[in-house]
């Protein structure tokens, strides 16, 4: 039975995927710091879920509608969730002191609407930092091309940053040049470096989803070969160039000056297709200055049945490449399908946020409605 433990002693955080108020509420969090957690990450989907289908939010509910009934639904979304992140913050408080600012984060994202808006990227980026204003919170910024330029700025200033739906190498080196760029420009302003961390979220497993849907069209030997192949291959060559980009003596002045490394967090890494392992994406993407964040789903699986190998990034690579030419032998297209994915992903996210608010408008008008009643 895997441990946490040992993914951490080979250099890998591992994250959960997931926040609910009555995990913070109830120590469901703090029970998994002590098993190894070493952060949270979050995204409208998990609050989605989360507010929709827990009662542990209507104390906070009432009480925010019953200071001011006319609140806008956003604002209640925004105060439930910066709650939430605050509380998380302070389990992890601990975790973020011990490791001298390099873990113990939680994430929080601006609204999807904004993934094409640069300067309304910045501007809610900037108030959700002071809002929820704890050292450990990363604001989560898409990879877009209209965000590239607001994480640089956010970077500059001094805002940790999750650059995340990052699907392919050239979202990667984007999201790393803006890291650097931000960092640059820090620097040359006389600000600290060690105070800055950023992490670059790669997403895995919906890209062998949306490939292995070409592969099954083709149909072929060749084809079928590379089912469940292509995510751990763009991942391992993406891992590859962070190596290039940010082991120190790639970037010694800065690194000199205690500027941190960007590390790779692979992101998806719930298994999609029931043919392959529950823990592929665990076990495949195992090494050091990563961080994997799961659900609790995919927790639990490695708990129970997964194996530390060894550092398994760092294998193969010639291997993953050569998958990546047979790739485009077969003429299918990895980068249109890497760039619709990140589109995908927008829309997804934008959808369960209006989904949630429509949720909450619901709620407000019943529970005014019953306030109204009983008065």
């Amino acid at each position: 039975m895997a441990s946490l433990h040992e993914l951490r002693a080979r250099g890998q955080s591992v994250w959960l995927d997931e926040i609910r108020r009555e995990w913070l509420t109830q120590g469901e969090l703090a029970r998994w710091i002590e098993r190894g957690i070493t952060g949270v990450t979050s995204n409208p989907t998990i609050f989605e879920r989360a507010i929709t289908t827990s009662p542990a939010y209507d104390g906070a509910l009432h009480a925010l509608l019953a200071r001011d009934p006319e609140i806008e639904t956003a604002a209640l979304y925004e105060a439930l969730a910066v709650e939430d992140i605050r509380m998380a913050a302070d389990l992890l408080r601990p975790v973020y002191e011990a490791t001298g600012g390099t873990d113990g984060f939680v994430s929080l994202e601006v609204s999807p609407h904004l993934a094409y808006d640069t300067a309304g990227t910045i501007a809610e980026a900037r108030r959700l930092w002071h809002a929820v204003n704890r050292p450990n919170l990363m604001i989560k910024v898409p990879a877009t091309p209209a965000s590239i330029p607001a994480i640089e700025d956010l970077i500059a200033e001094g805002v940790n940053v999750n650059v995340t739906l990052i699907f392919s190498p050239a979202h990667y080196e984007a999201a790393a040049e803006a890291y650097w760029r931000g960092l640059r420009r820090r620097a040359e302003a006389g600000r600290d470096l060690p105070s800055v961390a950023s992490v670059a979220s790669f997403f895995v497993s919906r890209i062998d989803t949306a490939v292995d849907r070409a592969l099954e069209a083709l149909g072929t030997p060749e084809a079928r070969a590379l089912l469940g192949r292509i995510a751990l291959a763009v991942a391992k060559r993406i891992y590859r160039r962070f190596r290039e980009r940010f082991l120190p003596h790639a970037f010694p002045d800065l690194a000199a000056r205690g500027a941190r490394a960007q590390r790779v967090l692979w992101a998806s890494t719930s298994t999609k297709n029931p043919a392959y392992s529950d823990v592929k994406y665990v076990e495949g993407l195992i090494g050091p200055d990563t961080v994997n964040t799961m659900p609790l789903a995919t927790l639990q699986a490695f708990e129970d049945h997964g194996r530390v190998p060894g550092d398994t990034i760092l294998e193969g690579w010639e291997e993953a490449e050569a998958d990546l030419r047979a790739l485009a032998r077969l003429g299918i297209d990895l980068e249109e399908i890497l760039g619709r994915l990140q589109a995908e992903g927008v829309d997804a996210f934008r959808r369960s946020y209006e989904t949630l608010l429509e949720a909450l408008e619901r709620k407000r008008t019943t529970m005014l409605a019953t306030a109204r009643s009983i008065d």
